[in-house]
């Protein structure tokens, strides 16, 4: 992972046309990554800093997929010894409505009109693929799109109203996103035997990215909650009346067995530990109505297999349900179990977003176009990892030694500070050690009942751990 120096480990191939501009990336990612919730203005050093970072941002030959490659040659080579990489893909949506003077941005409403102009609801637009081990520890980002959307003609309004959206191909649906990352994904790894697990939600249902897997090479795996009750097993090809519902189907399956599940308090109600039967099966897919592919892709359907988590008996208006796509063979309870847990890392995706926006507070940002901001989210996505990888090493190796993260002088002055036993020559923290000072530092108060720091704590202690590791190098510099 490196120390001090991660930004230059991390963007040592990126290639942006100048020398000059490959070091002023790395200074402004340390910058950021010193400083969380900090602008341009107060996270640079001085003027000719700050004017260097807004230069940068502003710079039109710079491609934000230059830096994004550079960071995700990395991240392959942090799954180096992974077997199975778990790729999480969501999108998410950056709003300037209230900087009304920036050009270029795009519409973000849906319920007033995809594409219907509307200055309240206008900014940009993110799908990531974020990489996961299996134990859930954030490895770097694999994929990223940031884009902005066209306005549509009245034209093509039009056609996707009164086709509900069906008479186009996927490649120019909004929706191809999906395909696009799930296929960018698996070719980083062609050279590799790792199964690659794409792990996505609801909005990403489309048969379209399940025969698009069956394609690809045999390590080109999703897992996927369904959105749509489709007609499955049918038994002629082009029939509408035969086959059944997936939930009739789900409904004939004989339980497995049992999970527990904690949900947490959500609309109104305390959380609470739910109780849920599993089945398992699997079934045919077939192409759906009006499909676009190719004529030898309509008459073959796909072998799928589908897990079901149900809360049965529950007072909760609100039950546990998730229905659950793979193309990953289920042969057992075990096997249904394992694929469950790595749908519930999912969730660490909207984490990973709540950094970006809460943590850096990237929607205050004025750099008055789109392709500035979009330069500018995508290495505030980069140095966001850095901070969720951190929350995480913690967790899953905390005997690791601190510096993975830090430099020894940095380590030594949070021991004088939090550990004024441990003596001086004395091994240096372990990474659970410094996150729990760090978090301490934004305000954590590390009693036996709080378990382990929580990001929030994380990115406001960061900010306090280089502010008292300046002035401790500044009085390093005065006195020895």
């Amino acid at each position: 992972m490196g120390n001090n120096n991660w930004s230059q480990e991390e963007f040592e191939s990126v290639d942006l046309g100048d020398k000059r501009l490959n070091e002023r990336l790395s200074i402004i990612s340390d910058r950021f990554s010193n400083s969380p919730m900090s602008s341009i203005n107060k996270c640079s050093e001085d003027w000719a800093e700050t004017k260097g970072a807004y230069r940068f941002f502003a710079n039109k030959n710079i491609e934000y997929l230059d830096i994004l490659d550079a960071h995700t040659k990395k991240t392959v080579e942090r799954c180096e010894d992974e077997d199975i990489v778990l790729a999480i893909q969501d999108t998410t949506y950056f709003s300037y409505k209230s900087h009304p003077k920036t050009t270029g941005l795009g519409c973000l409403s849906k319920h007033k009109g995809k594409h219907q102009k509307n200055i309240e609801t206008l900014g940009t637009i993110s799908h990531t693929t974020l990489a996961l081990s299996t134990n859930g520890l954030p490895l770097g980002l694999l994929d990223q799109k940031n884009y902005a959307r066209e306005e549509l003609s009245e034209e093509m309004v039009s056609l996707k109203k009164r086709s509900h959206n069906k008479a186009l191909p996927i490649e120019q649906k909004e929706s191809f996103r999906w395909l696009e990352s799930f296929k960018k994904t698996n070719d980083l790894f062609l050279q590799s035997d790792k199964t690659i697990v794409t792990i996505a939600d609801r909005e990403s249902d489309i048969y379209d990215l399940y025969l698009l897997a069956s394609g690809l090479n045999d390590n080109a795996k999703f897992l996927i909650r369904a959105n749509h009750n489709r007609m499955i097993n049918k038994t002629a090809t082009h029939s509408e009346t035969s086959g059944e519902t997936l939930s009739d189907f789900i409904g004939k399956i004989g339980a497995s067995g049992k999970i527990k599940v904690e949900v947490p308090s959500k609309n109104n109600e305390p959380e609470r530990v739910a109780v849920c039967t599993v089945k398992h099966s699997s079934f045919k897919m077939h192409p759906p109505k009006g499909f676009k592919g190719p004529k030898q892709d309509r008459n073959s359907p796909l072998t799928l297999h589908v897990i079901n988590v149900k809360e049965n008996n529950s007072n909760s208006e609100y039950p546990l349900e998730w229905t659950l796509l793979t193309n990953i063979e289920i042969k057992s309870f075990k096997d249904a179990l394992s694929k469950i847990h790595w749908y519930t890392l999912r969730w660490r995706i909207e984490e990973y977003f709540k950094i970006i926006k809460s943590g850096f507070l990237v929607e205050d940002c004025r750099l008055n176009t789109a392709d500035r901001l979009i330069r500018y989210l995508t290495v505030m996505s980069i140095v966001a990892w850095r901070v969720f990888w951190l929350t995480h090493i913690a967790r899953t190796s905390p005997e690791s030694s601190a510096l993975i993260f830090c430099n020894e002088f940095e380590s030594k002055i949070l021991s004088a500070k939090f550990s004024k036993k441990r003596k001086s020559g004395k091994r240096p923290p372990n990474i659970k050690e410094l996150v729990c000072w760090i978090a301490q530092l934004g305000g954590f108060l590390n009693r036996k009942s709080d378990g382990n720091p929580g990001i929030t704590h994380i990115w406001r202690g960061l900010k306090e751990f280089y502010s008292i590791i300046e002035g401790a190098e500044i009085a390093r510099d005065i006195y020895g």
